[in-house]
């Protein structure tokens, strides 16, 4: 077997076999096939493409070039959640209380952040005490007993995928549809969940621009899903604004709480609520969303969901004081809040998600480089969403900062041109697009 030939076949339009893509990621990944072979094969396939076989045997086999978590100690129906990334999001911090309290263990491997989107890690850091490192026992026991345990994603997992990834950055092939489903769901089937849940980001502030194109993504997600035998089901949701009011580390711990009490923001809860009721039919404790939304609500407004945060927090060594205390009392606070004022009256007509994002990160709330220390405290507490009217001088935003009061003032300015202002109010945006399952698109 030659990777002129696979590169040529594929450069064609042919369709590759199992043996042949195995043989291309384990010689990538020994470094036996140098980076402009693979690039070379990396740009026929953006161009050509993949069928569903092809980025299925892609995804065992860039999942296959490292180590593979084993979660079959643990009891029930291991569901995994994963969100393409956005601003705000904080659903994983509500999500796995939540959905572990209703007997769907929850064993899940997170990210740092890199840009403006936050890592679930992160968030989690700005408890004081609170381990992400645990030894797969530690894991796998700590699941067993209280259903829920997020750590950080450690040991050699998908190779393959960093240094493909890598790889497509510099030779302009990343929005390649086969490409980027195979790297997120490499990631997923070697965390070893049974069923994967997956939040879909399209719009300003997501790397999907359109709905359509993040329906094209979810469905080539699906049917990996299908192929690999692991149940697998898409939300496309609206990343055209930052979901939910906060945005940075502490501060969307606090919105985590108010959220898993009941009193969350109307979008965040909306969201963790679809996605939670998806992963409690596939974790086998409801027999379809409705009942399983119903079973989710009860737990946010009974208390069980937030009793369930704080049995995660100690079982990881945190200190959920702080939550019965109330106002984040003993989490990151920054030196000062500088108010983003509105300068004239209207309505709120849309947001620069991803702007938005990058104030924060330019506030220390998110990672410029891989070595950049983040400001725990740090971020953005909006105090407006798309459809709000406002009047001259109301306060758009609160900038939670320890940086120097002329870097405040320029970021500041950064939100308030981010926020647009019309006379009339806009057209209300759906927050949720589609469901993709592998019977098909349902429109919402």
């Amino acid at each position: 077997m030659r990777t002129v030939d696979i590169i040529q076949k594929k450069r064609d339009g042919g369709v590759l076999s199992a043996e042949e893509i195995r043989y291309l990621i384990a010689g990538y990944v020994k470094g036996d096939i140098p980076d402009y072979q693979l690039s070379a094969w990396a740009m026929a396939v953006y161009f050509q493409g993949m069928n569903a076989r092809e980025t299925a045997d892609l995804t065992l086999a860039m999942a296959e070039s490292g180590d593979q978590i084993d979660l079959s100690q643990i009891h029930g129906v291991k569901v995994d959640k994963h969100s393409t990334g956005g601003v705000g999001d904080t659903t994983t911090l509500v999500l796995a209380p939540l959905v572990a309290a209703a007997g769907v263990p929850v064993a899940k491997m997170s990210g740092r952040g890199l840009g403006h989107t936050g890592g679930t890690i992160d968030k989690l850091e700005s408890i004081a005490g609170f381990s992400v490192e645990l030894t797969r026992e530690q894991f796998l026991q700590q699941v067993n007993e209280i259903g829920v345990s997020v750590i950080s994603q450690s040991g050699n997992i998908t190779p393959a995928d960093k240094m493909l990834y890598g790889l497509r950055d510099v030779t302009a092939t990343v929005e390649s549809i086969p490409l980027i489903a195979s790297s997120i769901m490499s990631k997923k089937i070697a965390a070893g969940a049974d069923a994967i849940i997956l939040d879909v980001k399209t719009g300003d502030g997501a790397f999907m621009k359109t709905p359509e194109r993040a329906i094209e993504l979810a469905q080539a997600m699906v049917d990996i899903g299908v192929e690999v035998g692991r149940e697998t089901i898409a939300v496309i949701s609206n990343m055209n604004q930052p979901l939910g009011y906060a945005i940075g580390n502490a501060l969307e711990v606090q919105e985590a709480v108010d959220t898993l009490s009941g009193k969350g923001p109307e979008d965040l809860t909306e969201l963790c609520l679809t996605l939670g009721s998806h992963m409690i039919v596939v974790g086998g404790k409801a027999s379809d969303v409705l009942e399983a939304r119903s079973m989710l609500e009860q737990l946010l407004s009974n208390g069980q969901a937030l009793a369930r945060f704080k049995q995660f927090i100690a079982a990881q060594n945190g200190d959920s004081s702080f939550i019965d205390r109330g106002s984040g009392s003993s989490l990151p606070r920054a030196e000062r809040i500088t108010e983003v004022l509105a300068e004239r009256s209207g309505y709120v007509s849309s947001m620069e998600a991803e702007e938005i994002g990058r104030a924060a990160m330019k506030l220390g709330a998110g990672r410029e480089t891989k070595t950049t220390e983040i400001d725990l405290s740090a971020g953005i507490l909006l105090h407006v969403k798309v459809g709000d009217e406002v009047r001259a001088g109301d306060v758009l935003a609160e900038l939670h900062t320890n940086r120097t009061q002329a870097e405040s003032d320029a970021v500041a300015e950064l939100v308030r041109h981010s926020i647009v202002l019309s006379d009339n109010p806009p057209e209300r945006e759906p927050l949720l697009y589609a469901v993709v399952t592998k019977s098909g698109v349902q429109r919402l």
